[in-house]
């Protein structure tokens, strides 16, 4: 400090002596300096600087006119420390322009530190130096200084470091600008290096359990094995997660008091480290008694059983907070299901022996809540009674978190909003007793348009409709309602057409009620539905040269009335449906089906018992979907047993068609892991007939095979995906036509979402599927299954709703085939497998 003192007096006296030899008339010889004065300031001027404001830096030096000061002295000395303090300045000085005998002018010099001009970054990729560019956050006209250099290359090398990059080196160097004065190009050269591999984990402390199980908790940080998909190089973020879930590990074993003491790395070649972890396991300790304090209203036994952890076991707090608070079926539901919101559960340690904890669970009951006041917000497109119509938490209800869970799975199936983000939000009002409910909602499309093309018969087959899925007919005549079509309702309108020009034309109109009027969940349903088929395939040439197309045809004429109720009995996810369907066909010089000339009709009544229990419609992760139905038509036959149905034309042995059809379908949804589900499936079909001479129906067949795209359905059959196998090829051939009367069909898939979005949800599969199709019900066989595996995606983008492509393996032959199905890929569009 003597020494920069001695420095600062020696250029202010080489400055003074300089100035002196200017100084006006008024000067006074030059000081002895040997002999400190007071001197006032009488101005401050700041030269050399050209970005800084120079009244910002006299108000930083603390000089001002009028202040007196000692010359030489401290007053000056530590204004230069105070600039050279803020690391902006290269050069700085103090000097007098001139003096009087009581007054002093002085001029402040500083040179600022360069600043930058550009910055150019090497050694990286592109992307990678946008990453580096964000994280430095340098900008051309900042001051380069030695922090700012140190603390860049500090940042950089964390960030690769953190990416299993030890040894990368990082230089920075500067460069004048040729153009700007003051101004400075910064180059910085990355060299990454060899990414830094683990060659060995090892374990110090771990008395209870060995190496290779730890390790095997340890997700990210992984030794170098020949498994060339495991991660095998230390980064810092999954380095912290895994020591997090070894510590995890140990407490679930009953070692809570387990940590990790210490961690290090040794370097035993170039680009190879040994990672050291030394474990305090702690004493392994077992739930004790457990005493429950404050419950009036339940006993003791029944809080006990609902808990489920016994004297004894190994203690774990996770398993415990579970128990207590998060399980849908938790101790804490006991209550809230039953109106005591205001509940309170407090887990207490009352007593720590040896390797025993035994604790006390202190309740507040409170009083039972009441729910006051139902609030709905979001719901900018859907009305707001369709909303209220669906909830199961009604004021003047005891509050019930069961039902509030019951009422977010109900909008969420309404399809009209995104299931992700419905956020139920109780506001307790203790003071009196009762409980607001805020249902947060967020719409979202629901329309769908459908463009798909499918191949059959020889012929592709394009399909166009659109589907209203949140329709009001209420409101068709009102004009300001048509944007672009009337909405609101929670009805669904479809039209539906496929053509392939003038040789196969269908058209699909239907409408369904789900609350037919207004007051209880039955739904109401009807379709009417139009084809023709001209097969000659001679016209195609005809029609393309201007000839004429001949009249041959078959035309289909149906309609369908249905009505659908929810039951409370077994529970109220049941459901029954029932309908009545017409469909007539009329031939006309049609060859390939039954008679070329004639009418068939077909009237069935349909009952279907149905229990939907899954959590949402477009990815759902638990619940389950099953219904039973049966499709019957009168038995015609036996009204007329004097006809010989067995030597008797099939227009009339068809007019009116009769059989009895059986349908099982089950899937269930279980989640894993957070978003990770398995969906198991299980369906069967059987066609029936009641008389042995008629046999068979050929109408409402089954088609098994493929994607399970119809291209066009002619007789009612229903077509059947199965992957891994062509279109049909599942279906049995009998005297020269498809008929599959019988099928059977498992499956296992597993599902992750990649997007949950709602303007896109995706998820990626892997699926096992096996099945098969039988011509009668004697022959059925349900382990004689063609197998098949594979992977596939989905996407439903509410425009267009479900896309998909799957890639399957087919283990087996299926007729017609000499060996394997093999490799096949699918494409779907508006279904689910």
């Amino acid at each position: 400090m003597t020494e920069f003192k001695a420095q600062i007096i020696l250029l202010l006296c080489l400055s003074f002596q300089i100035t002196a030899q200017e100084l006006s008339y008024d000067s006074i010889p030059v000081m002895d300096y040997s002999v400190p004065k007071e001197l006032v300031i009488a101005d401050i001027r700041v030269s050399g600087i050209e970005f800084i404001q120079k009244e910002v830096l006299i108000s930083l030096s603390g000089l001002k006119e009028g202040k007196t000061i000692m010359v030489p002295g401290d007053d000056i000395t530590n204004v230069l420390k105070k600039f050279w303090s803020q690391g902006l300045f290269s050069d700085a000085k103090i000097s007098a322009y001139k003096i009087t005998r009581d007054s002093i002018w002085i001029d402040i010099y500083l040179k600022e530190q360069p600043r930058m001009s550009s910055l150019n970054i090497e050694g990286i990729g592109k992307s990678e130096s946008q990453d580096v560019m964000e994280k430095i956050n340098l900008r051309n006209g900042q001051q380069v200084t030695d922090d700012i250099i140190n603390n860049t290359r500090r940042i950089i090398r964390e960030h690769f470091i953190e990416k299993g990059f030890l040894n990368t080196d990082v230089v920075i160097t500067m460069k004048d600008d040729s153009v700007r004065v003051n101004m400075v190009e910064l180059n910085i050269d990355v060299h990454k290096n060899d990414r830094i591999k683990i060659e060995e984990i090892y374990f110090t402390g771990n008395n209870s359990f060995k190496e290779q199980v730890l390790r095997r908790k340890m997700k990210n940080t992984k030794k170098v094995n020949i498994n060339f998909f495991k991660a095998s190089k230390l980064v810092s973020d999954d380095f912290s997660e895994d020591k997090a879930k070894l510590i995890a590990f140990y407490n679930e074993n009953g070692y809570r008091d387990a940590k990790i003491l210490s961690d290090s790395i040794a370097f035993i070649a170039e680009n190879r480290i040994n990672l050291y972890i030394t474990i305090e396991e702690g004493n392994k300790y077992y739930f004790g008694d457990i005493e429950w304090i404050g419950n009036t209203k339940y006993p003791s036994e029944l809080l006990s059983a609902v808990l489920g952890i016994e004297k004894g076991d190994i203690f774990d707090q996770s398993i415990l907070d579970e128990r207590l608070f998060i399980d849908e079926d938790a101790v804490n539901s006991v209550y809230l299901d039953n109106g005591y919101l205001f509940f309170d559960l407090t887990p207490i340690e009352v007593s720590v022996e040896d390797d025993t904890i035994d604790f006390e669970m202190r309740i507040y009951e409170g009083k039972k809540a009441t729910i006051n006041e139902v609030i709905i917000k979001g719901n900018t497109r859907t009305n707001e009674h369709v909303v209220r119509r669906e909830l199961r938490t009604r004021p003047g209800d005891l509050f019930s978190k069961q039902e509030l869970i019951r009422t977010v799975r109900e909008l969420a199936n309404l399809g009209h909003f995104d299931p992700e983000q419905i956020a139920p939000n109780p506001i307790p009002n203790p003071a009196d007793g009762t409980v607001d409910l805020e249902y947060k909602l967020v719409e979202r499309a629901t329309d769908q348009l459908e463009v798909s093309g499918g191949y059959g018969a020889g012929m592709l087959v394009g399909t166009i409709g659109i589907r209203f899925s949140n329709f009001a007919a209420r409101r068709l005549f009102d004009p300001k309602a048509w944007r672009p079509v009337p909405s609101g309702d929670g009805q669904t309108l479809s039209i539906r057409a496929q053509t392939n020009g003038r040789y196969y034309q269908s058209y699909n109109f239907s409408f369904v009620e789900p609350w037919f009027g207004g007051k209880k969940p039955n739904s109401f349903s009807v379709s009417v539905y139009y084809s023709k088929i001209n097969p000659n395939y001679y016209s195609y040439y005809n029609y393309w040269t201007g000839g004429d197309v001949p009249d041959e045809h078959m035309k289909i004429f149906g309609a369908s009335l249905g009505l659908g109720r929810r039951l409370s009995w077994p529970d109220d996810f049941f459901t029954l449906y029932n309908s009545i369907t017409y469909q007539r066909y009329k031939m006309k010089d049609y060859t390939g089906f039954l008679a070329e000339n004639g009418t068939f009709n077909n009237f069935s009544f349909t009952a279907t018992l149905g229990r939907n229990s899954q959590d949402q419609i477009i990815y759902p992760r638990r619940g389950s979907n099953l219904s039973l139905s049966l499709q019957i038509t009168p038995p015609y036959s036996r009204f007329n047993q004097k006809f010989d149905y067995l030597n008797a034309p099939e227009e009339e042995k068809y007019r009116w068609v009769e059989y009895h059809r059986w349908m099982f379908k089950a899937d269930w949804y279980y989640t894993i892991f957070e978003n990770l589900v398995l969906m198991t499936r299980m369906h069967f079909g059987w066609l029936g007939h009641y008389n042995d001479d008629i046999g068979p129906s050929p109408f409402e067949g089954f088609d098994l095979g493929g994607d399970g795209l119809s291209g066009y359905n002619l007789y009612g059959r229903e077509t059947i995906a199965q992957r891994g196998y062509p279109n049909s090829s599942l279906t049995p051939t009998v005297n020269g036509k498809k008929s599959g009367n019988v099928y059977t069909k498992y499956t296992l898939e597993l599902r992750y979402p990649i997007s949950l979005n709602p303007s896109a949800t995706v998820f990626g599969l892997a699926f096992l599927e096996a099945g098969n199709a039988w011509y009668s019900i004697d022959e059925f066989n349900p382990f004689s299954a063609k197998r098949a595996a594979g992977v596939g995606v989905r996407a439903f983008l509410p425009m267009f709703g479900l896309l998909g492509i799957d890639w399957g393996w087919g283990f087996d032959s299926y007729p017609g085939s000499s060996g394997p199905s093999g490799s096949q890929f699918h494409f779907t569009i508006g279904q689910q497998f």
